[in-house]
């Protein structure tokens, strides 16, 4: 009997595995391998050993730059996007009046393509007809003037706020985990005294610790692939403000520098490797929450 269901289990792991290495591990394995050749994308790739790591790292501060803008959106994603989405997330739980129409329009930002919310934030933070420099002009400052997205001072900031309050993958995620807790847990801490601050602090945050987890390795992987609010407002300016490491893979790639590029990626994928093993770990999130 155990064999028979071992042959079922193996049948239908096989499409998975062969979508996998056919649309996953095979481009992988291409991105690491490449990143060791000088390839221009027409001729065969020739292989300079650590020639493109040795440029990206020591012949141009590039990646000191882009790496320094990430760890800054990282600090923002994990300490105000994700707290502001499970506060939303936390809100909800409590069904205020009209809850359900929040959710909804909460959820209207992101089902709105990233690119289109570029073009709409250039036109927000715009200094002449932007409703942002409007609204303040308003307030009584009529000599007020910023281009936000081309000021060194500014920039950066601007580019945080496309996407630093359109959290709502976190409140779904931690909500949906609020809502499988038990009521007799909370009704038995209630019965015993506790408080609902210690009701969040002992029982709910330590039972949702993977939904959280999850939403900060979402939220940061999504600041290193994140392109489309840097490259349709700033291109990475003004000067490197705003540069990033999506931005340098993308310069590789129009200067037909593709093994560049392509260690450019490697390097990107084992930032994301990280951030999946040390949310993991601090979060425990290989261990279950109901032992």
């Amino acid at each position: 009997m155990y064999k028979y269901n071992k042959r079922w289990v193996y049948l239908f792991i096989v499409p998975t595995l062969i979508v996998f290495l056919t649309f996953y591990f095979v481009p992988i394995l291409t991105v690491f391998t490449t990143g060791f050749t000088e390839w221009n994308g027409f001729n065969a790739p020739k292989f300079i050993g650590l020639a493109n790591y040795k440029m990206m790292f020591f012949d141009d501060n590039s990646i000191t730059v882009s790496l320094i803008n990430l760890l800054k959106w990282s600090l923002i994603a994990a300490f105000i996007h994700v707290p502001f989405g499970a506060l939303v997330a936390f809100i909800m739980y409590k069904r205020p009046v009209g809850w359900r129409f929040v959710r909804g329009v909460f959820m209207i930002p992101n089902v709105i393509a990233v690119s289109a919310w570029a073009i709409i934030y250039r036109f927000i933070f715009n200094d002449q007809m932007g409703l942002l420099n409007n609204f303040i002009r308003k307030l009584g400052f009529s000599d007020f003037h910023t281009n936000w997205f081309f000021d060194r001072q500014y920039a950066f900031s601007a580019i945080s706020l496309t996407w630093v309050f359109y959290a709502v993958i976190v409140t779904l995620l931690v909500l949906s985990d609020l809502m499988a807790i038990p009521r007799e847990l909370h009704e038995a801490a209630t019965i015993d005294g506790a408080t609902e601050a210690q009701i969040h602090w002992r029982i709910n945050f330590p039972l949702i610790r993977g939904s959280l987890g999850t939403a900060v390795i979402l939220s940061v992987i999504a600041r290193i692939t994140m392109f489309e609010a840097i490259f349709l407002t700033t291109k990475g300016g003004p000067g490197n403000s705003t540069y990033n490491i999506s931005v340098m893979l993308y310069d590789g790639i129009i200067n037909y520098q593709f093994g560049y590029a392509n260690a450019v990626a490697t390097v990107m994928i084992i930032l994301g490797i990280g951030v999946l093993a040390i949310t993991t770990k601090v979060f425990k999130m290989n261990k279950s929450v109901y032992n």
